[in-house]
């Protein structure tokens, strides 16, 4: 999958997301699409779902965070 359709991918579903569970929905897709993501700033994260820059810091926090999480037996196809 493209790095434009993950792109896609999570603003729908950040779109759909109940207001309250916006940043947790966030964290989850950047975690599910990371693999596909690594070469993607933060800054150009931000500008192309149109949300604030600082939710940058958000984004590489949980593209850190996906290695391990995979490595402790998360399937990130069921998210």
């Amino acid at each position: 999958m493209s790095i434009n359709q993950v792109i896609a991918q999570i603003k729908d579903a950040i779109e759909d997301a109940p207001r309250n569970a916006y940043v947790a929905e966030l964290h989850l897709q950047v975690i599910k699409h990371a693999d596909v993501l690594q070469s993607v700033t933060g800054k150009e994260f931000c500008e192309a779902l149109g949300i604030g820059a600082s939710f940058g810091t958000e984004f590489a926090k949980m593209k850190k965070i996906a290695p391990r999480l995979k490595a402790a037996g998360l399937d990130v196809a069921k998210l």
